[in-house]
């Protein structure tokens, strides 16, 4: 038995065969992919960093079919005061409980609080919905 003396398929089998040009090209795709994924990234970081106030769940604590306590971080400006609305949910992602806190100035950007949330039944979870500048009313 002899081998083949070629390792190539046939011509034109896979397609047509890659020149320089081609290869050119496909480098300058990844590059424009490259500069637009950049682009995007920046963008994204740019609006994000444009919120003053950021939130993060740490934590909850079922108390009993009648309390959660729920423990968060929030970031904002130190001298700020926000307001922030925390939920307590059911197994059935039903809303069962619900308290505004006002979070003021202190001497941190951010800071860890927890929270007592009364509800209506048993909650499975406890969570920040949101976080708000309070307007300061002097001009």
């Amino acid at each position: 038995m002899t081998e083949s003396p070629t390792t190539r398929p046939p011509a034109g089998r896979y397609g047509p065969e890659p020149t320089a040009r081609s290869a050119r090209r496909g480098r300058i795709g990844i590059v424009v992919a490259a500069v637009v994924g950049l682009a995007l990234v920046v963008w994204i970081g740019l609006a994000m960093a444009g919120k003053p106030v950021s939130t993060k769940d740490v934590g909850f604590h079922v108390e009993g079919p009648q309390a959660v306590d729920v423990t968060f971080e929030v970031t904002k400006p130190k001298e700020a005061t926000v307001t922030c609305r925390v939920t307590a949910l059911s197994e059935s992602y039903a809303e069962v409980g619900v308290r505004t806190v006002e979070v003021g100035p202190a001497d941190a950007a951010t800071r860890r609080v927890t929270v007592p949330v009364q509800t209506t039944e048993l909650a499975v979870t406890g969570i920040v919905e949101s976080c708000e500048l309070v307007e300061d009313p002097t001009p």
